[in-house]
């Protein structure tokens, strides 16, 4: 497809990113207030408005709709089509529940998984999968738990790393438009799409998230966000063509994914519950030990663009060297580990939550 081809795509994606601004200067006019008080793991100390992830969701289901009814070149079969979008409209629900009931976080996996399930009835699972050095294989039973295990893991990692101004709408920003371009070059145009409208959102709320944030994306954006890319990473390896590797979203998203296992590794080898609230990840032991926010959310910013130069080189490496795409972020993400460590034990700050 011809670049000019592409310039419809990218007006409805300014309208739909008109769109979302617009949702979001309506929750910033009528809030729903994120209270500090109640929440230990935020940074803020007075009462911001939150639900802003609202314009995110208002902005890909609005795409996804209008792509269901007109564009046939980026269509998948009508029930994972269908799928996605209840899928989507499932999370986004459970979620906004959650930013105004503040639920337990048996109750919030539960649901989580519910909404996933969704998605998965649909067709939306993974059935094969590449290892490495063996090849494909059939995953069997298998397939329906890993991708399971899979989106509600993503759906947290996400929604975890959203706890700074700008930290998460500015790196997944970043990654959605590197995912956009990916598929495109691959022609998996319905991931394509998706991407799109996800990064046509987060133009529309960034903005307004930017420290110091007039508004928060709550729960309803996070998860949401965590949700939508790891069914697309599922998309990508079940409905785009093997080009286009169930992988590369992982890696699109590696920074987030490793701050949260390994905060979640290390909390329950210190003995403390994973679900009580804290401020001990890595980005914000980062930015307790003197890191100005700014800072904080634009190395992330650069760590989502490392991990997106390797997602385009991805597809062109021999099937030998794809397995070993994951060392050079690994490695980085041991350096950051390093960094922080070592900043903390300077400033005298606990890794203990409290």
């Amino acid at each position: 497809m011809r670049f000019e081809a592409f310039v419809p795509h990218l007006g409805f994606a300014a309208l739909l990113a008109l769109l979302s601004a617009a949702v979001v200067r309506l929750m910033i006019a009528y809030p729903m207030l994120d209270d500090p008080a109640r929440r230990a793991a935020t940074a803020h100390k007075v009462p911001t408005p939150k639900g802003g992830g609202l314009g995110i969701v208002a902005a890909f289901v609005a795409g996804m709709v209008v792509l269901y009814g007109t564009a046939r070149f980026a269509r998948i079969a009508d029930p994972e089509f269908v799928g996605t979008i209840l899928a989507a409209l499932a999370i986004a629900g459970v979620a906004l529940a959650d930013d105004l009931r503040d639920f337990r976080f048996v109750v919030k996996l539960a649901a989580q998984a519910g909404a996933a399930l969704v998605a998965m009835a649909s067709g939306l699972v993974v059935t094969r999968l590449a290892l490495p050095w063996i090849g494909v294989v059939d995953l069997g039973i298998a397939g329906p738990l890993l991708t399971l295990f899979w989106i509600v893991a993503c759906t947290n990692a996400v929604n975890f790393m959203d706890g700074m101004d700008g930290l998460v709408g500015g790196s997944l920003l970043v990654a959605c438009a590197s995912l956009c371009i990916i598929a495109a070059g691959q022609e998996a145009w319905f991931v394509y799409a998706a991407a799109l409208f996800l990064t046509a959102g987060l133009v529309g709320y960034l903005p307004f998230n930017i420290h110091p944030a007039r508004i928060f994306m709550g729960d309803v954006g996070s998860q949401f966000l965590g949700f939508v890319m790891a069914v697309l990473a599922v998309a990508c390896a079940r409905f785009d063509t093997a080009q286009l590797s169930f992988l590369i979203v992982p890696l699109l998203l590696f920074a987030h994914l490793f701050d949260t296992g390994f905060t979640l590794a290390r909390r329950i080898a210190m003995g403390e519950r994973p679900s009580t609230p804290h401020r001990t990840h890595l980005y914000q032991m980062a930015q307790r030990s003197g890191l100005s926010v700014h800072r904080v959310a634009a190395i992330h910013g650069a760590f989502v663009l490392f991990q997106a130069a390797l997602a385009l080189a991805f597809p062109h490496l021999a099937p030998a060297v794809k397995p070993l795409i994951v060392l050079p972020p690994l490695a980085i993400q041991l350096l950051w580990l390093a960094y922080v460590a070592r900043r903390v034990r300077r400033a005298g700050l606990s890794w203990r939550a409290g």
